[in-house]
């Protein structure tokens, strides 16, 4: 098997550090599948960087051909398989938002730019770093020699808080519960549905999650609340953004896209397996607007996603919905006009 080429931006950072000794000894791209890992940093971060790069080789993985470490756009994109783009400017103290989206603009259309140029016309690009859904619409339109549906955003992380906490409300382990959706932002405008959820309890019986958790209060406040401040919550607690917890989500995300949604892993009795991907919308999907990288249900095969049609969506739901698309297409218009000005 050829060895494919995975880079890692921010990879100085503190999700990189948890995700990059996962990759590389075949968490996310199979126990036979040798990597070379390229890691992408600021020019600030280099002697760190060089610092990770003796620590994945001291760890003596058999899977791990070689190790790259740059500032340097051309070095890290040149013929990528893939891209995982954690790297991003962060919210400061008295930052407002449309300062974050300008800074992001910035950083986006110049790694879009070097996808377009350097990588493999069938990279799959994932965007980490927030906003991440604005990010990711950014990237995709400065490499419009890739095709946008080799273009995603990481709400894998909100997926598994979401199916967790329903784990833990109803007694079971958290790979017993399937088919949560994350519509929309990750933001906290997005909108977590359990709606079409499955629950497997212990005598084997699949059932749909509002019928085990017997609590709609709960379903449509605390838990969905829950949800959409759980990254502020971390912070709070550990002075610190989610890292381990993310980087857990990116090889979740990455491993099903690149293998397949697996069975083995999640509620085995469903007939119909999604998961959930910022992906982009061509307005034909459940009245979301056009051109947007918008989180829908996907299923995968042969590392192409299909948005799930046909789901029934109450009013509810389609507030919610309409509410997370419409912050989208608001960031969307603000991000642009920063790039047309640049």
């Amino acid at each position: 098997m050829a060895s494919i080429k995975v880079l890692v931006t921010g990879a100085a950072g503190q999700i990189a550090y948890s995700l990059l000794h996962s990759i590389a000894k075949g968490d996310v791209f199979g126990q036979d599948q040798t990597i070379t890992l390229v890691m992408l940093d600021i020019p600030p971060m280099a002697t760190v960087l060089k610092g990770v790069e003796m620590e994945l080789e001291d760890c003596a993985l058999p899977l791990l051909k070689e190790v790259i470490s740059t500032t340097d756009y051309k070095e890290a994109f040149s013929d990528i398989d893939v891209a995982i783009l954690v790297g991003a400017m962060p919210r400061r103290e008295g930052m407002e938002r449309k300062d974050l989206l300008k800074a992001n603009a910035g950083i986006f259309q110049g790694q879009g730019k070097a996808l377009d140029q350097y990588a493999k016309k069938s990279v799959k690009v994932l965007v980490v770093g927030n906003p991440a859904n604005t990010n990711c619409l950014i990237a995709s339109k400065c490499a419009p020699s890739i095709p946008k549906k080799n273009f995603s955003c990481l709400t894998r992380l909100d997926q598994n808080r979401a199916q967790s906490q329903v784990a833990s409300r109803v007694g079971v382990a958290a790979n017993s519960v399937c088919n949560v959706i994350i519509w929309g932002n990750h933001s906290s405008t997005q909108y977590p549905d359990v709606r079409h959820a499955l629950v497997c309890t212990a005598d084997g019986t699949v059932s749909p999650v509002p019928a085990v958790v017997k609590d709609d209060a709960w379903l449509n406040g605390d838990f969905i609340t829950t949800v959409q401040k759980r990254g502020g919550a971390v912070i709070a607690a550990r002075k610190l953004s989610s890292a381990m917890s993310a980087a857990k989500a990116i090889g979740d995300h990455v491993r099903d896209w690149w293998f397949g949604i697996n069975n083995k892993v999640c509620c085995s009795g469903a007939s119909k397996l999604w998961t959930s991907m910022g992906v982009y919308s061509d307005g034909s999907h459940y009245g979301i607007p056009e051109d947007i990288i918008y989180s829908f249900p996907v299923t995968i095969q042969n590392r192409d996603y299909t948005i799930v049609d046909g789901l029934e969506i109450n009013d509810a739901s389609r507030a919610r919905m309409d509410e997370t698309a419409k912050e989208l297409v608001e960031e969307r218009d603000a991000a642009l006009q920063f790039l047309s000005s640049s």
